[in-house]
């Protein structure tokens, strides 16, 4: 072969070898990554609760079941006392009841009531006739163991009625009588709604007569909702006068 033939043929060979690098490197550059998103946690579940009693009617004396549930919950009360998130109770109470379920957790609250209605007898009711006070200690009462009143839609103790409560307990740390502390609301809202907010005020002045002294065996709670009005005028110094927890003596 000829020496000029020999190196046109390997420039050729060069020639075409930077073509196909130049082309290569004018080619569109990889875009780069984009970086990835965390994907957001869902919310919380929200709880769930149930209640029932069965039956939902008793005589005095005889027992009902109250049966409840919850899902998604950290905290479980049945009529403020701690339970398990699922269970039963057999119950056997002297006066109507209302029975509270609330269930809390990270998703929020959740509650249910179920309502026992107790009844009397023809015998029952004879002997359980209200019990013979003395004017002396109906007056007596009367005169030192006044009525707490609440806020609208409130159960919380206000300060105005913590100087009531004490002299309450005051009085009523003297005499030996089982105190019954009934809840009642104004006229707004349901009825399970304020059977649950009277429920709610009874077990707080409960609880702040038991802080001031009052033994606890002799206090026992009621609620009336808004059943039980002391006055019927739809103005505000009304339901303020309805919105109050009343005690009365059961020996």
């Amino acid at each position: 072969m000829k020496i000029s033939n020999f190196i046109r043929d390997h420039n050729v060979v060069l020639t075409a070898a930077l073509a196909v690098v130049i082309i290569a490197g004018c080619g569109k550059k990889p875009e780069p990554a984009k970086p990835q998103t965390e994907v957001p946690k869902p919310p919380p579940a929200a709880p769930t609760a149930s209640i029932s009693v069965s039956p939902n009617s008793i005589e005095r004396g005889q027992s009902a079941e109250v049966r409840w549930s919850t899902t998604n919950a950290t905290s479980v009360s049945l009529n403020g006392g701690y339970v398990s998130g699922s269970g039963s109770q057999t119950v056997s109470p002297n006066d109507s009841t209302t029975y509270n379920l609330t269930a809390k957790g990270d998703g929020g609250t959740a509650t249910d009531s179920a309502r026992l209605t107790v009844t009397s007898t023809p015998q029952q009711v004879q002997q359980s006739k209200p019990p013979v006070i003395s004017e002396t200690d109906a007056q007596w009462f009367a005169r030192n163991v006044k009525d707490i009143y609440f806020d609208y839609d409130k159960y919380d103790v206000r300060d105005d009625a913590k100087a009531t409560i004490a002299a309450d307990a005051a009085a009523l740390i003297q005499k030996n009588w089982n105190i019954q502390i009934q809840g009642h609301c104004d006229e707004r809202g349901s009825t399970e709604y304020n059977l649950t907010l009277g429920d709610e005020r009874a077990v707080a002045t409960r609880d702040a007569l038991i802080a001031a002294g009052v033994p606890a065996n002799r206090l026992s709670v009621i609620s009336y909702g808004k059943e039980k009005p002391v006055c019927t005028e739809s103005t505000e110094e009304c339901w303020q006068r309805n919105r109050r927890a009343h005690f009365e003596i059961k020996k």
